[in-house]
């Protein structure tokens, strides 16, 4: 099979830095932790259909991927795949952002840690969060598997006509667009969110002049933080923790998407007392004086004691300790 390599930043450890959050035993990613392979089916067309092509990343040396491709593609092609490897990895924030996270928590100086694994679009990642909200965490990992399943584009890896193994893509907008609300609610499992799903695929389906969701805009550096927090609450099944959580996969780490787990963190790591409100407010007022690194200082302080309790993240697989590492955690913290 062909393959394609990409340069990194040299402090970027793929092990590390996918296995930093729970997206990354979200389908369609598989991680391994016996190769410390990632392997994925990205979609390279937002359309009907949308071109799939399962890809395999590994890490050859410091400063270099190597990403197996199922089949060839054109040069156009491959580009969109470097794109998307990039922003799953983060490979834009350059070693020196990393150090600077660093010099305002020197916590993590010694681990490396900084990058936060998210998607290869903003619109995985929006749908993500909002099949993350109000459930536990195997009910997120059940719905994301059966939107890949279900609406998803198929790649063929073995045999052939009805015995053949197939890996599914994460829906485009537009397939999630044409999908049918009651479908996504009796074969997705995604309860309530069905209407409010539809209708968030097709804002990404229409130009931002048509009402549509404004992504250039969403990914400008120049964007104010409270206009886009503003801006992300108003879309179909967004709140608060949504914004907030979109935003620091959008790269801005200043606020916390505050949950149980945050609360459940303030009272039994940080020792503070009080009503869920109350625990909330303390662990942002905690968090605050890291600045624009906030949540990063926080994710990585929730991580390590994930970690703690499961080992570290890398020899996590998808259905065994990744599908329960947050429930145990809590019933730990009882």
């Amino acid at each position: 099979m062909p393959v394609m390599t990409l340069p990194t930043p040299q402090d970027f450890v793929l092990a590390r830095d996918v296995c930093s959050y729970g997206y990354f035993v979200l389908a369609p990613n598989v991680w391994d932790p016996r190769t410390k392979t990632l392997m994925r089916v990205l979609s390279l067309r937002d359309g009907a259909t949308s071109d799939p092509v399962l890809v395999a990343i590994r890490q050859r040396a410091k400063g270099r991927l190597a990403i197996t491709i199922s089949h060839s593609l054109e040069p156009s092609q491959r580009e969109v795949v470097r794109a998307q490897v990039s922003r799953m990895l983060r490979l834009d924030e350059s070693a020196q952002r990393i150090a600077q996270f660093h010099q305002r928590d020197p916590r993590f100086a010694a681990s490396g840690r900084g990058r936060i694994f998210r998607s290869p679009t903003l619109f995985e990642d929006v749908v993500k969060t909002v099949t993350s909200c109000n459930v536990q965490w195997p009910g997120t990992i059940q719905m994301n598997r059966r939107l890949c399943e279900v609406v998803g584009s198929a790649v063929v890896i073995a045999g052939r006509g009805p015995a053949a193994t197939r890996a599914f893509a994460f829906p485009t907008p537009k397939q999630l667009a044409r999908t049918r609300p009651g479908t996504l609610r009796s074969r997705c499992r995604v309860g309530y969110r069905d209407v409010r799903l539809v209708e968030l695929a097709r804002l990404f389906t229409l130009a931002p002049s048509k009402g549509g969701v404004d992504q250039a805009w969403l990914e400008d550096p120049a964007t104010p933080d409270d206009a886009m927090f503003k801006y992300l609450v108003k879309l179909p099944g967004v709140g608060p923790y949504a914004a907030a959580n979109i935003m620091q996969l959008l790269g801005r780490y200043a606020r916390l998407p505050l949950d149980t787990e945050s609360a459940r963190h303030g009272k039994h790591v940080l020792g503070f007392k009080g009503s869920a409100a109350k625990l909330a407010k303390q662990v942002r007022e905690h968090f605050a004086p890291l600045g624009e690194d906030a949540f990063r200082s926080y994710w990585f302080e929730l991580w390590t004691q994930y970690e703690a309790l499961k080992g570290p993240a890398w020899t996590w697989d998808r259905d065994g300790v990744g599908s329960t590492f947050v429930s145990d955690a809590a019933r730990a913290m009882k």
